[in-house]
């Protein structure tokens, strides 16, 4: 396999094949009994592709058994090729050639050249936020009551400091996160949490970087510097989308019952908010997803299906493809020739390649929908709630995982891989290769519309 795209779906396959060995031995559960294959192997896979649906309550896990899921979570949300660059720095302070473009295509680093300095930094920034939400979480745990002992604190802080990073949506208490709806403390901190992480490495690299010149004794190196254009992008969307998201949920579910109907004032802002912002790939909730309205569950698999930023924890076609395409229709509609955004001019070989993502991810949320329908009989709203959430590698369901078929729960194991290692390079690395043509035919337009 030369293709970087195959060795990084290999990579994953193989951890999602040694996570499943070990969840299968009795020391993973509490209990006479260990889990099945097909527990096994669908707990690897959401926890590998920092997904979180699940199959089984994670509080049937003994505490290796957790601790297992927690190492398949930060490996599966930091890269494996990542993971393999940074041990080689430290060990032998250098990185090859193979190693380079294997982490690159990993973490979608643009310049190959910068990939130590850039794998460094990402080592920090995750020890970084990691460490501080954890520090946080656990006198939130601790002085509130919400656990038996310093200890019990400082464990469940680091579990959920590490799956929120990263996206993973996997909780240790069976409600998930909904004991905290009303805890602006543990809400607010979380929310923090998953944006950061759904930002994107090379984002927050960026602002690592641009912080570190801003503290240097010369600071017009960079006020020189502009910010990058991704950097525009990523953060222009996922405003959008974190103003969008919570809209729906608030204007959707104010008066229902069973979600935000009952609480007060202040309870509605928070849950709304947090329920909002959470589907774009962090997949904690603090209200029963399943007994939301139609509408609102259609528009969230929206938003799960868009995800977050590139190169990040998240899943989906990425913010990015979801801008540019929006931008190049209002290119069209405006009559313009070219697309541009902040000045700069997109390739049209970037429009290409957005078009083709989400062409890609809207037959393989369909198909995987039909497929939920057909053999579990499911209805339209749940199996595209599911099929979203699994593709976006969210983790929020309406509470079907667990009926699922044998059938549906291995589609939907190919679907959070694909998901997590994206569209193309997940069709690019099972691709017998590629062929470029010696010449051009003669160009010729069909009528469009």
């Amino acid at each position: 396999m030369h293709n970087p795209a195959q060795q990084v779906v290999a990579a994953f396959v193989t951890l999602i094949s040694i996570g499943t060995a070990l969840l299968l031995a009795p020391f993973s559960v509490d209990g006479p009994t260990g889990l099945g294959l097909e527990d096994a192997l669908f707990m690897s896979t959401s926890a590998t592709t920092v997904t979180g649906l699940a199959t089984v309550d994670v509080e049937s896990f003994s505490l290796l058994g957790e601790l297992i899921l927690l190492g398949l979570i930060q490996v599966g949300g930091f890269g494996i090729m990542t993971i393999g660059s940074v041990i080689a720095l430290a060990a032998w302070r250098r990185v090859g050639l193979r190693q380079r473009m294997l982490a690159q295509a990993e973490i979608g680093a643009i310049d190959i050249g910068e990939l130590r300095m850039l794998i460094g930094a990402i080592a920090r920034i995750t020890v970084g936020v990691e460490g501080t939400l954890a520090i946080v979480l656990f006198f939130r745990f601790w002085r509130a009551g919400y656990e038996d002992g310093p200890g019990e604190a400082a464990y469940s802080a680091v579990f959920h400091a590490i799956t929120t990073f990263n996206n993973a949506g996997i909780s240790l208490y069976s409600d998930n996160l909904t004991r905290f709806m009303s805890d602006p403390v543990v809400v607010l901190a979380v929310t923090v949490g998953f944006i950061i992480g759904g930002l994107g490495f090379p984002i927050l690299v960026e602002l690592h970087r641009r912080g570190r010149l801003g503290r240097a004794p010369d600071r017009t190196v960079s006020a020189a510097r502009p910010w990058s254009i991704h950097l525009k992008v990523t953060l222009l969307a996922s405003a959008f989308l974190l103003v969008v998201g919570p809209a729906i949920v608030l204007s959707f579910e104010w008066t229902n019952p069973d979600t935000l109907g009952s609480l007060h004032l202040g309870d509605k802002l928070l849950a709304g908010w947090f329920q909002g912002v959470s589907p774009r790939t962090a997949g904690f909730n603090t209200i029963d997803i399943g007994s939301m309205n139609e509408p609102t569950l259609f528009l969230v698999s929206a938003l799960m299906f868009v995800g977050a930023g590139p190169a990040s924890t998240s899943g989906g076609i990425k913010v990015t493809t979801f801008a540019i395409l929006g931008f190049a229709m209002w290119a069209e509609i405006r009559g313009e020739r070219d697309v541009h955004v902040f000045r700069r001019r997109l390739p049209r070989a970037m429009i290409r390649q957005a078009m083709t993502i989400a062409l890609l991810s809207i037959a393989l949320v369909v198909t995987m929908s039909l497929v939920l329908m057909a053999s579990d009989g499911l209805g339209l709203t749940p199996a595209l709630f599911e099929a979203s959430s699994a593709f976006g590698t969210v983790g929020l369901s309406t509470g079907v995982t667990g009926s699922i078929s044998t059938f549906g729960h291995l589609m939907l194991v190919l679907v959070m891989l694909a998901g997590r290692v994206g569209p193309v390079t997940f069709a690019t690395a099972i691709a017998l290769g590629t062929r470029s043509r010696a010449f051009r035919y003669p160009e010729e337009r069909p009528i469009i519309g």
